[in-house]
């Protein structure tokens, strides 16, 4: 990881006008306003090819209403010095930096790729909302819709689990900050371009090739197979992603008459309904009991098929009794022996 002799001013001026119209045109279409000086985008930085190429395109495009910030999971002997890397690059750009320290009470338990990304996501929203930032940009690309693409489907996902990731949410559920994905039509390649049209060598993540990984043996398998196009496995995931969006919205339309609320036990009558439908109106009256993110997958299956066979079941502190219109209430408390 180096940063070439040119010039600050070089680096400043690498990306080229077409680009910056390009991004532009992206960032508004997922988050609508553009950053200003009172109201900054927080760029998260670890500086990989993707995380720099953003960092370029955002600081040409929004001049003075940049921050970014690297989180510095401590996961790696050499990851105090990457940050530092990014540090300097942006003291060199004019764009201010912060290391945001690890804090291990958030890498207990789970898959540590998952702990590390859950970590790094709260460890931002917290830096965002100190800096008045409105959001997070993050450097997901369209070769991580395709990776992303064929893992969930070699995992047999539904709809939601292939659908693409989506280019604007809440960072984190409640916080003003929108975490948004403005690269996701880029591809990986373009990206590597732009860097390396800087002069600026960038920090690679051993991780990222480790066969021990799932995604960097899918990522290997799209570099070796020409059948497996990146752009047109990202191009299914977004379709889906739309698929999706008409699936929530008729599902919202149908819930309201469908479904009584009172008192923490929901009503419902899933008559008539596709089975599609009547999964995610039992996730919603399951939501709407506990308050919390409603389980996915054969979890799900098995309760409506429990209930549908004339069973009482239990899932996620809810039970859910059959009948005309199946009742949901939460479960009672289990009593030591």
């Amino acid at each position: 990881m180096r940063i070439s002799a040119a010039s600050d001013a070089s680096l400043i001026d690498a990306i080229a006008g077409a680009d910056v119209a390009r991004f532009l045109a992206d960032w508004r279409a997922v988050a609508g306003q553009t950053p200003g000086a009172e109201a900054p985008v927080g760029v998260a930085v670890s500086g990989g090819t993707d995380s720099l190429a953003l960092l370029l395109l955002a600081r040409a495009a929004f001049p003075g209403a940049v921050v970014a910030a690297t989180v510095d999971h401590g996961l790696r002997a050499e990851s105090a010095d990457e940050a530092a890397f990014v540090g300097t690059l942006c003291a060199r750009i004019g764009v201010p930096h912060a290391i945001l320290p690890p804090r291990p009470e958030m890498l207990a338990g789970g898959n540590l790729q998952d702990r590390a990304r859950a970590m790094r996501y709260r460890c931002l929203a917290d830096w965002a909302v100190a800096a008045d930032a409105p959001w997070v940009a993050a450097a997901h690309q369209q070769d991580d819709l395709a990776e992303t693409f064929l893992l969930r489907a070699r995992r047999g996902a539904g709809l939601g689990g292939l659908a693409a990731m989506l280019p604007c949410r809440p960072l984190r559920p409640g916080a003003p900050t929108l975490l948004v994905r403005p690269l996701l039509g880029w591809s990986r390649a373009e990206l590597a371009a732009r860097v390396q049209a800087a002069g600026i060598e960038p920090v690679e993540d051993p991780s990222n090739r480790h066969p021990r990984f799932d995604r960097s043996r899918v990522r290997r398998l799209l570099a070796e197979t020409p059948e497996l196009p990146p752009a047109r496995l990202a191009l299914a995931a977004s379709n889906l992603r739309d698929a999706e969006a008409v699936l929530d919205w008729v599902a919202a339309r149908e819930w309201a008459p469908r479904a009584q609320v009172e008192d923490r036990k929901v009503t419902l009558d899933l008559a008539d309904l596709p089975r599609e439908l009547r999964r995610r109106l039992v996730a919603r009256a399951l939501k709407t009991v506990v308050d919390a993110p409603p389980p996915r997958g054969s979890g799900l299956d098995r309760l409506i098929a429990a209930v549908d066979a004339g069973g009482v079941a239990t899932l996620a502190g809810v039970v859910v009794r059959p009948g005309p219109r199946w009742q949901f209430a939460p479960a009672p408390p289990h009593r030591s022996p």
